[in-house]
């Protein structure tokens, strides 16, 4: 088909007039258009639901007509969405055209999750009751808005106790996630005084009648008697378990708080450091700008604001569903777009084929912000995802059962400063399934950790990852577990450094945890990237993985593994959760997996046989300890002065050509520094400064 100038085209009583290139048909859409009309230029919808409509009425009736795709262009503008925008399989495009939905050229779309809040909404606290309870220095500063007068009624719940946090309304200004009124402030913790009673601890064989009490210092907690309810969020055992529980009572003379509920590992030191928590969601810690509290038995929001409010500079996440939702879809494209400011999901992509969202900027999410579940052949690429308050990106695919892939793509997409919200257990990028490639991103800044991985034959490669597990402890920047048919996949050519945090225990840049083994890791550049006592390479208990022609710079320890009895290898492998992972979930004795794996023979009728990780032809500079635990090594290089790199101040760890270590260590292969990391290309013409 070959369409020029003018196209008219009848979908029953509407008749649409719509200019089309060969035989792409477009249409546009703007904040400042309208719904009746005809989707041109100068005519544009006004929103995204009418022009996707107009495509299923033109399919429906002529349906040669989008055969080589279609695009909707977005002009620049706010689009405040109380419903998610769905496309469904009637949506999709085809191999030879995509259906499209991108931001026209040079303009900034933003698709909103929330409301913007009216100047005159907020109001000067009057309430004599009221004011008692707020710090002097903010009685003054303190604004209200009666959310119910807005029409906003729902607020959602906290629970007793949660870890994943609920999908409520959060505050945003001028763009910026406002902190839920805390103490103590900003970044600070308190900690446990003493353990009265820790709680039962059913890991720990601990039965209590207890929901755990503890001592506090100091007097602050007497302030919040009047408050209707104080939520504690803590680190009550493990560095690596957070969790937020409500108080259920307050004894202000002993300084004693007992919980609601009971911490799922109990108040005491699972790691040798002190116990933090801070309170959350008070009228009385409003004490600073930028704060803010949600009264949901009145209906009311309290605001310290930052600076003077504007017409548009208080937004309130409500959507609590994916601001965009995507299902049973296929060749279906989003590019440009900026989804921000949603209690919960940014966007969400369900089964189909080859869905791609690229050059997306995806950030202030209550939830994730990309999520890709099932399907084949999706692509995230070139998004700047942050401010999470999950996950960054979480994408599954494949059948296990099979080792069939989904050949999902997470490529050069700038992943930074997520769980917010839920600050451990939550990742940058979390991969399941099986065979999703994961290249050329930039991954840092997080509490906890980085990468984490479930399933098999997966690829992580080229990615630039650095300042992670800055809050919690016993972590690593990539991890996976306590699953040992999950095997295949390659961690090659990555830049790790800058990892762990001032906690004690142990941090590393790749982690693989509770008898986890079967992986690669090839051609890593390691740098200050081991803490506590582990390695930059952490093994707890697996074996079979190796770690090959990697460089480790400045790590306390390069690999470490530590040993697990044969007693304790042998209760793992008759414990009901390996032999449902390795018997139920999947069959390791049986094709694929006794074919693709062929280490796994014998598994299960384990008789004391060596259990060893192999390391081989890596460069380590100036690590104190090179490797410790069950290593078969050969060829590996430990120096304390520079091998020959390319520029070390300048942070470039490629190895010149007349390098010591090409000698050194027979048979290692460059590895290529220069191209980990984010690529400039025509999906992301500039590179952010780091």
């Amino acid at each position: 088909m070959n369409f020029k100038g003018m196209t008219a085209i009848v979908a029953g009583a509407l008749c649409l007039i719509m200019t089309a290139t060969g035989a792409e048909v477009t249409l546009h859409v703007s904040p400042k258009g309208a719904d009746t009309a005809p989707g041109s230029a100068g005519a544009p919808l006004a929103t995204l639901e009418r022009a996707r409509d107009l495509m299923r009425e033109m399919r429906e009736k002529t349906p040669e007509l989008l055969s080589e795709g279609a695009t909707v262009w977005v002009h620049g503008g706010t689009y405040e969405r109380a419903n998610p925008f769905t496309l469904e399989a009637r949506d999709s495009g085809t191999a030879l055209g995509m259906m499209a939905y991108r931001a026209a050229p040079g303009e900034s779309p933003v698709l909103l999750g929330g409301r913007v809040l009216p100047i005159e909404a907020f109001q000067p606290v009057t309430d004599d009751t009221v004011l008692k309870r707020l710090d002097p220095a903010a009685r003054d500063a303190v604004r209200r808005a009666d959310l119910r007068a807005l029409g906003i009624t729902d607020l959602g719940v906290f629970p007793d106790a949660f870890s994943t946090p609920p999908v409520v309304p959060e505050l945003f200004f001028d763009g910026k996630r406002m902190t839920l009124a805390r103490w103590p402030n900003g970044d600070e913790w308190a900690t446990v005084a003493s353990v009265v009673d820790s709680g039962p601890a059913p890991w720990r064989n601990q039965q209590s009648q207890d929901t755990g009490t503890f001592e506090f210092s100091g007097d602050r907690p007497a302030r919040w008697t009047a408050a209707p309810a104080v939520w504690l969020y803590g680190y009550w055992c493990f560095d690596w378990a957070s969790e937020t529980v409500r108080v259920k009572s307050i004894d202000t003379a002993a300084r004693r708080m007992t919980l609601a509920s009971p911490h799922v590992y109990g108040i005491g030191s699972g790691n040798k450091a002190e116990r933090r928590f801070c309170a959350l969601n008070l009228l009385e810690e409003i004490d600073a700008p930028g704060e803010y509290y949600v009264d949901r038995e009145n209906g009311c929001l309290y605001f310290w604001p930052p600076a003077a409010i504007t017409a548009d500079s208080v937004l309130l996440s409500l959507l609590r569903e994916p601001v965009v939702q995507i299902t049973n879809a296929a060749h279906i494209k989003l590019r440009g777009l900026t989804v921000a400011c949603s209690a919960g999901t940014g966007v969400q992509v369900d089964g189909g084929e080859a869905v791609q969202v690229l050059a997306c900027n995806v950030r202030n999410t209550g939830r994730d912000g990309v999520v890709v579940k099932e399907g084949t052949g999706h692509r995230v690429e070139a998004c700047d995802i942050s401010e999470t308050g999950t996950n960054g990106v979480t994408v599954d695919g494949g059948d296990r059962k099979t080792l069939t892939p989904c050949n999902h793509s997470i490529n050069n997409n700038d992943i930074w400063n997520v769980a917010r919200r839920q600050r451990t257990a939550t990742y940058n990028v979390h991969l399941g399934g099986v065979g999703v490639r994961l290249a050329h991103n930039s991954i840092h800044d997080a509490p906890h950790q980085a990468i984490g991985l479930g399933g098999n034959d997966h690829v992580i490669e080229f990615n630039d990852v650095y300042r992670i597990c800055q809050e919690s402890d016993d972590c690593g920047a990539f991890y996976m577990g306590r699953n040992p048919s999950e095997r295949g996949t390659v961690i090659r050519h990555n830049f790790w450094h800058d990892t762990g945090g001032p906690r004690s225990h142990g941090s590393c840049a790749v982690y693989f945890d509770d008898g986890a083994g079967g992986q690669t890791v090839y051609g890593n550049v390691f740098l200050r990237a081991a803490g506590g006592s582990f390695g930059a390479v952490f093994v707890h208990g697996g074996h079979d993985n190796r770690v090959v022609n990697n460089i480790f710079i400045d790590c306390k320890a390069a690999m470490r593994q530590v040993r697990w009895a044969d007693k304790g290898w042998r209760e793992w492998l008759d414990g009901e959760l390996w032999q449902d992972r390795l018997l139920k979930e999947v069959d390791i004795t049986k094709p694929p997996y006794s074919e693709r794996y062929p280490e796994l023979k014998g598994f299960l009728e384990f008789n004391g046989e060596p259990r060893m990780n192999h390391s081989e032809r890596n460069l380590v500079v100036r690590c104190p300890m090179l490797l410790d635990g069950d290593w078969d090594q050969r060829d590996n290089y430990a120096t304390d002065s520079d091998p020959g790199f390319v520029d070390a101040a300048g942070m470039n760890f490629a190895l010149k050509e007349d390098s010591e270590v090409f000698k050194k260590i027979p048979g290692f292969e460059k590895i290529p520094f220069g191209e980990i990391g984010l690529v400039r290309d025509e999906l992301r013409p500039e590179l952010p400064k780091k």
